[in-house]
């Protein structure tokens, strides 16, 4: 018999990411954090972003708005641009789990008013040994998660736009033995997005306000178990704006702020019902609910089904504050902070960042500090790189 020892790492991995449960021991019977499957859909893949404390529902659009606001694309200044971004995953735990992400986009038409964007993302749960219950090697296996989408952004007037995205997403545990079917699972999405910007005038100085909703991974279950178990996919929305004005010239100044809430029921829990027979079977049924819940339908109830009412909701709703500072479009500097209620995850963490332009390609590099030493997202790094298309035509031509 095989012992699985690669499903209690996965297990570990997914839990370490998103909560850092080992400072709420003293909290452990209210420690209830939003449960789904594929969480690296909810990790952010570029540098820029994650330097402002995951932060991109309003801020200006570049190529990576795929994750954060698809809508963004249609008020891109750049006809077509790619970008490439790394970043290696709880460093402090192991060393090779990492997240890969390859986005880009093109602007179609005559009117300058639609795009159409893709992007490809791989999260590797490194490699995993096999062992038997004697603890003898018998093989070693490559968990992954990854994902592919298109989308399709237009301007519905000169200041808002709306965008669209379709996604597949796979996740494959990489390994089946006698008792249970842990192969890959598939799963479809679509995301929903709009963007509005303002050009106000404060005094002198010409401002830009902007405001972006987007309400992702809106789709099927997924399960590792042959479809024994299903788990909701992570359907968020995300709501935020940015405020950008000049500091003098070839200076400016954005902040932004960004609320993020997970659209997924909250699985019941045995210590909210009473400790009673008749308890006992409201847990159980009620547990069957919400296995047996929809996604469209647990995307309505996710508003009204925390144990604790209106007070419970509130901590499931995280917030981001950001900030870039940008030298004449070549070199900028962010920071930011994301905040994640103890309960809930407890995930909070400064986030420091750069950035350079040089003719056609850009750089970004974003460090991630936890609040937490135990934290294993401190010391997180993060890589972008990329390319404006246009700029690389335009310099081909007039070679």
């Amino acid at each position: 018999m095989i012992k699985i020892t690669y499903t209690y790492r996965c297990l570990l991995i997914c839990a370490m990411a998103f909560a850092s449960v080992l400072t709420l021991n003293a909290q452990k019977n209210e420690f209830n954090p939003v449960q789904t499957g594929v969480t690296s859909l909810y990790i952010a893949p570029d540098a820029r972003g994650a330097s402002m404390g995951d932060i991109g529902a309003a801020t200006e659009p570049d190529v990576n708005s795929q994750y954060w606001n698809p809508s963004k694309y249609a008020f891109a200044y750049s006809q077509a641009g790619v970008s490439i971004s790394y970043t290696p995953w709880l460093r402090k735990l192991v060393n090779d789990i990492y997240l890969a992400n390859l986005a880009g986009y093109w602007k179609i038409g005559s009117g300058d008013n639609q795009a159409v964007s893709a992007s490809l993302r791989y999260f590797s749960l490194g490699e995993i040994p096999m062992t038997t219950n004697d603890g003898e090697l018998m093989a070693s296996i490559s968990p992954y998660e990854m994902s592919f989408d298109v989308g399709y952004s237009r301007k519905l007037s000169e200041k808002f736009s709306m965008g669209v995205a379709l996604r597949y997403v796979y996740t494959n545990l990489g390994f089946t033995d006698y008792n249970q079917d842990m192969s890959g699972s598939s799963a479809f999405a679509a995301d929903i997005s709009g963007y509005y910007t303002t050009y106000p005038l404060i005094g002198r100085s010409e401002c830009q306000w902007s405001w972006g909703f987007n309400i992702s991974n809106i789709g099927s279950k997924v399960s590792m178990d042959g479809g024994n178990e299903m788990a909701f996919l992570p359907t968020n929305l995300k709501l935020g704006t940015t405020f950008a004005f000049p500091l003098a010239d070839y200076h400016s100044l954005a902040l932004s702020v960004d609320f993020n809430k997970l659209l997924v029921p909250t699985r019941p829990r045995i210590s909210d019902f009473p400790e009673t027979t008749e308890g006992t079977k409201e847990y159980e049924e009620a547990l069957q609910d919400w296995k047996d819940m929809s996604p469209i339908t647990g995307i309505f109830k996710s508003f009204g089904d925390a144990p604790g009412g209106f007070s419970e909701e509130l901590k499931e709703i995280n917030f981001s504050i950001g900030a870039e500072y940008t030298y004449n479009h070549q070199f900028s500097l962010r920071a930011g902070y994301y905040n994640e209620n103890a309960l809930k995850g407890n995930r909070k963490y400064f986030g420091f960042g750069a950035g350079f332009s040089l003719n056609i390609v850009t750089i970004d590099a974003a460090y991630m500090i936890a609040t937490a030493q135990s934290s294993p997202l401190d010391q997180t790094l993060r890589f972008s790189l990329t390319f404006d298309l246009e700029g690389l035509k335009n310099l081909v031509t007039r070679r």
